[in-house]
């Protein structure tokens, strides 16, 4: 049973502080037995090296700009091959993004957190981008959901790409007591400001204020490579409670990136800004209700 499903006990959790290995990677578009390869060895060398989280990109597992082949690649998420990714002799989480097929036959952009050889948890992404060079409505079922999962290293939310420009996500998140929040990315290369591309200091800005406003520890997963003549940037980033960074990847190149997440400096941020415990989830539901209502008089 996912650790999101109705009736689930919460896993003990973990007090020390986690390694955590980013897959800064470049998918093979189309091709899923390579990207799986390519998982496969990233997961084994990670879990050698201590890791406790493994996180790939969005649609790690098939690259972006699948258009008509998306149902030839999509997969359940209980697809053994996916599971093979997860040891369950290994006391070792995994995110994974994936074209997944929902038991209705609805093909989503999904990400599922896996431990131990099974799933602990699916998020689909609930914003499909249909501007610029984006048409995933097009392809895609959007999610209808936004909550978060129970994990031994806490209460976990997951963002995938377009998900994260929506600051209500972030706060439902919080809301729903998110200790790490997880954003997985295919972000382009575009624009130049100053020395960095426009578009990566937007998601470091982004970032960084879910983690300053949500008071938790942020990773950033964005992939690199080219498709269709796109440029993917990287740079993914591991942040702490209030927006510190605690590493950061490359520009352009692929890298595994490491850094360590200790759940007493969430503990301490909390204590020294108490943003949840000052939340006031009862006004913030009877404004949205009543500006719903007000859109829906005209």
């Amino acid at each position: 049973m996912p650790s999101n499903a109705p009736g689930h006990q919460p896993p003990p959790r973990i007090q020390r502080p986690f390694r955590v290995a980013v897959a800064q990677i470049a998918p093979r578009l189309g091709d899923f037995e390579a990207n799986l390869e390519i998982h496969r060895k990233i997961v084994s060398d990670a879990l050698g090296q201590g890791a406790d989280l493994i996180v790939f990109p969005e649609l790690s597992l098939t690259g972006y700009f699948l258009r008509d082949i998306v149902s030839d690649i999509a997969v359940s998420a209980s697809d053994s091959r996916v599971l093979s990714l997860s040891d369950p002799n290994a006391d070792a989480h995994v995110v994974v993004g994936l074209v997944e097929e929902s038991p209705r036959h609805l093909l989503h952009n999904a990400a599922l957190w896996l431990h131990r050889g099974r799933v602990e948890g699916v998020h689909r992404k609930a914003y499909l981008p249909t501007y610029g060079m984006f048409d995933e409505k097009r392809y895609f079922a959007a999610g209808d959901r936004m909550r978060c999962i129970d994990t031994c290293l806490g209460r976990v939310g997951i963002l995938i790409c377009e998900d994260a420009w929506h600051l209500a996500n972030a706060v439902i998140l919080g809301a729903d007591g998110a200790d790490l929040i997880v954003i997985l990315a295919n972000s382009p290369a575009r624009g130049v400001n100053s020395d960095e591309l426009s578009s990566q200091a937007v998601w470091h800005h982004i970032a960084r204020n879910i983690a300053l406003f949500v008071n938790v520890p942020v990773i950033f997963a964005n992939r690199v490579g080219y498709e269709d003549g796109v440029c993917f940037f990287g740079s993914s980033q591991v942040l702490a409670p209030g927006g510190s960074t605690l590493a950061q990847a490359v520009q352009l190149d692929e890298q595994i990136l490491w850094a360590t997440i200790d759940p007493a400096a969430t503990r301490a941020a909390r204590l020294r800004t108490p943003l949840a415990r000052d939340e006031r989830l009862e006004l913030t539901l009877r404004e949205l209700e009543r500006i719903a209502r007000e859109r829906h008089e005209f």
